[in-house]
C-alpha cells in the first residue's frame, strides 16, 4: 500500500477513543494500541523522529491501519488487553494467559462442599480465587477444615432421600469432622450458617468468625459444658493466629487492589496485592517483555486490566506509586504517608525481589538471555551508542618505579574472554610515569589489532581519572580511533565515571550490575597485571646475572632456567651439561664466565 493511501487513512481517522491496528504488506499484525484520541496517537508514529531502533523498523512495515472506535478510554483499555492476548503481535509486550491457578470453590448444592479445583464450571457455584500458591489454599482449607464441621461425600442430600433413610453416616462423622446431615443430624440452617462464615473468611473478614465462637464459648461455659467450651476456645485461638499472620495493614483499607513496578532494560515485573479487611488475600508478580521501550506507565496501565481480569477483581479503588489513567470507573490513588504508603512500598520490595530472583534463574537456565539483559542495561547506564559486547580495561603495575608494566583484560558478552588477556611490558617510558606508560600500552594494542585486521571493542574502560583517561585519548587520536571507540575512566576512590571532554563525572548505583561489571573489569586487570609484575621482578631477581653474559639471549636463559631450576645450578652444571641445553658455543661462554669469575 502506498504512503499517500497511509495518509488517507490517518486523515480520515477520528478524533474519539479506541483502538488501532498496524498491518504488513502481508495484512499481518504488528502492533495493537489504545488511544484517547485516535487520529491524534497514530499520526505521532508517522510525524516525529524515534530514537528507539525498533519503533523506526515497525513504522516502515506499516501498511495499513485499522481502528475501533468505543466509547470510553476504559473500554479502549479493555479492548487493547484482549486484542494482545488474541493476536501476540510482534512488537506488543508479551502477556501471557495461564488460566490453570487454584480455586476454592463452595458448590451450589442443598448442603455445599469446599474443595479445591483448577476448573471453573458455570453451575451455580461460588468460586473464590484464583490463588497464585497451591499452599495457600491448603492453608485456608485446613483452616476451615479445623474451625467447621462439613461434609465431604458427593452424595445428593436432597429432602426425599434423606427423609428416605438412603445414605448412613460414615467415618467423617464418628471422627467429629461431619455432624452428619446425611441422616438429617443437621439442619440445612444450621449448615449454611458455617457455609456463611467460610465466605467472610475467604474475602479476610474475620471479626463475624471470631465473635459467633465467642458468643458460643460463653454460653457453653455457662451451661457448665467445659469440655465444648474448650474446644471452641482452640477454634478462636486458631483463628486469631491465622488473622495475625494474614492481617499486616490497617483493618479499615478492604476491599483495595495494590500495584507496583520494577523494570529493567528488557522486562517488566508488576506486582499485584489484593485486600480485604486489612489482609492481604492474594500476592502476584507479572512478568513482562518489552518490545518498544514501553515506560514504566505503559506497562503497569497495562498489567492492571490484564491482572484484575485475569483474578476477577471488582476492587473500586486501587493504589499504585505514580497516576495512571484507567477511566472514571475506578478511583485511583497515589498515597503519600502512612499504612497506604507502606502497603505500596510492601508491593514494590514483592517486585524487586521477584525480579531478583528471576535473573538469578535466567543466569543459569539462560545464559544468553542473562547476557543481553546485561548489555543493554550497560548500554543504557554508560550512555553508549551499542552495546558493550566486547570490552578491553588497562591498568599499569610497577613498585617504585621498577619493571614497569601493564596488563589489558577482555570481556565478551559480560564474562571474561581469558585467552584475550595480553601483558605489556613498559618499552619507551623511563621511571614510574603513569600516564606515559597508558598512553604508550593504549597505542600499541590498538595498532596491532587494526594491522591484523582484528576486531575492535566497543568499549575501553581506563583504571584511573582524568590523566590517565586523557593519555589514552592520545593514542586513540593518532590512530584516528577517536569518537570510533566509546571510552571511560574509573577513579578508585569514589568509583567514578570521567568521560572524554566532560568535566562531571558519573555516578553509578553502587548495587547496579553495570558498576558491578566495572569494578570486576578493574579487579581482574589489577590481578592480571601484578601477576606478571611479580613475576618479572622474581625472574629480575634470577636471571639478572645470566642476562650479563655476552652472547647469551633471553631464549638461552629461559632453557637454561627450565633445565636447572636455579643460576646456582647452572654455575655449578659441566659443560657437556650445559650443551646438552643451549649447544656447545653458548655453554663454553656460560661456563667460561663462571669458572673464570
Amino acid at each position: 500500500m502506498s504512503d499517500s493511501s497511509l495518509d488517507i487513512q490517518i486523515k480520515t481517522l477520528p478524533n474519539q477513543p479506541g483502538v488501532y491496528q498496524y498491518y504488513d504488506k502481508d495484512d499481518k499484525i504488528l502492533y495493537v494500541g489504545k488511544a484517547k484520541n485516535l487520529k491524534k496517537r497514530v499520526s505521532s508514529y508517522f510525524t516525529k523522529q524515534h530514537e528507539y531502533g525498533k519503533t523506526r523498523v515497525l513504522v516502515k512495515k506499516i501498511a495499513s491501519i485499522k481502528h475501533i472506535v468505543v466509547d470510553t478510554e476504559t473500554d479502549a483499555l479493555l479492548l487493547e488487553n484482549n486484542l494482545i492476548k488474541k493476536y501476540q503481535p510482534r512488537y506488543n509486550v508479551m502477556l501471557k494467559d495461564d488460566k490453570s491457578y487454584p480455586w476454592i470453590c463452595i458448590k451450589k448444592e442443598r448442603f455445599p462442599r469446599v474443595f479445591s479445583t483448577r476448573r471453573v464450571i458455570k453451575d451455580g457455584s461460588e468460586y473464590f480465587g484464583p490463588y497464585t500458591s497451591v499452599k495457600t489454599v491448603k492453608t485456608l482449607l485446613d483452616l476451615i477444615k479445623g474451625l467447621y464441621q462439613l461434609r465431604t461425600c458427593n452424595y445428593d442430600l436432597s429432602e426425599e432421600k434423606i427423609k428416605a433413610g438412603k445414605y448412613k453416616v460414615c467415618l467423617e462423622y464418628h471422627l467429629g469432622n461431619c455432624k452428619g446431615p446425611c441422616e438429617g443430624l443437621q439442619t440445612e440452617t444450621d449448615y449454611h450458617e458455617n457455609i456463611k462464615s467460610i465466605k467472610d473468611i475467604l474475602k479476610g473478614n474475620f471479626k463475624n468468625s471470631l465473635q459467633q465462637f465467642k458468643n458460643q464459648m460463653k454460653m457453653f461455659a455457662e451451661e457448665m459444658q467445659f469440655e465444648d467450651a474448650q474446644k471452641v476456645k482452640e477454634k478462636i485461638e486458631i483463628l486469631e493466629n491465622y488473622q495475625a499472620k494474614s492481617t499486616i495493614v490497617n483493618p479499615k483499607i478492604s476491599n483495595v487492589d495494590v500495584f507496583s513496578i520494577t523494570s529493567d532494560e528488557s522486562y517488566g515485573y508488576v506486582n499485584f496485592l489484593q485486600l480485604s479487611y486489612g489482609s492481604i488475600i492474594r500476592s502476584h508478580t507479572m512478568e513482562i517483555k518489552k518490545k518498544l521501550q514501553e515506560s514504566d506507565e505503559e506497562l503497569l496501565q497495562l498489567a492492571i486490566t490484564e491482572i484484575r481480569q485475569r483474578f476477577q477483581s471488582n476492587s473500586k479503588e486501587i493504589y499504585v506509586p505514580f497516576e495512571v489513567d484507567l477511566g472514571d470507573t475506578i478511583k485511583v490513588t497515589v498515597p503519600k504517608l502512612g499504612d497506604k504508603k507502606r502497603i505500596v512500598e510492601l508491593s514494590h520490595r514483592n517486585a524487586i525481589y521477584y525480579r531478583m530472583d528471576r535473573l538469578k534463574q535466567i543466569k543459569i537456565t539462560d545464559p544468553d538471555r542473562h547476557a543481553n539483559r546485561i548489555m543493554a542495561q550497560m548500554k543504557a547506564d554508560l550512555r553508549l551508542s551499542e552495546e558493550p559486547r566486547h570490552i578491553e580495561c588497562f591498568d599499569n603495575s610497577n613498585i617504585q618505579g621498577t619493571n614497569p608494566v601493564a596488563a589489558c583484560v577482555v570481556f565478551k558478552n559480560g564474562k571474561p574472554s581469558k585467552r584475550d588477556y595480553r601483558h605489556f611490558n613498559i618499552k619507551t617510558v623511563e621511571g614510574p610515569d603513569d600516564f606515559a606508560s597508558m598512553e604508550e600500552v593504549v597505542y600499541r594494542r590498538y595498532k596491532r589489532l587494526l594491522d591484523e585486521e582484528q576486531p575492535l571493542p566497543q568499549l575501553i574502560i581506563i583504571d584511573g581519572g582524568k590523566g590517565q583517561l586523557s593519555s589514552a585519548l592520545k593514542s586513540l587520536d593518532a590512530l584516528e580511533l577517536r569518537g570510533k571507540i566509546a571510552i571511560v575512566g574509573i577513579a578508585k576512590r569514589l568509583e567514578e565515571l570521567f568521560y572524554p571532554d566532560d568535566p562531571i563525572p558519573l555516578y553509578l548505583d553502587k548495587k547496579s550490575e553495570t558498576l558491578k561489571i566495572i569494578q570486576q573489569l578493574r579487579n581482574e586487570a589489577h590481578r592480571f597485571g601484578i601477576e606478571h609484575h611479580r613475576n618479572r621482578r622474581s625472574k629480575g631477581a634470577l636471571t639478572t646475572e645470566l642476562e650479563t653474559i655476552p652472547g647469551i639471549g633471553e631464549q638461552s636463559i629461559v632453557e637454561l632456567m627450565k633445565r636447572f631450576k636455579s643460576v646456582k645450578r647452572i654455575t655449578q652444571a659441566s659443560l657437556d651439561e650445559l650443551s646438552e641445553v643451549v649447544g656447545q658455543s653458548r655453554a663454553k661462554k656460560v661456563f667460561d664466565y663462571y669458572h673464570k669469575k
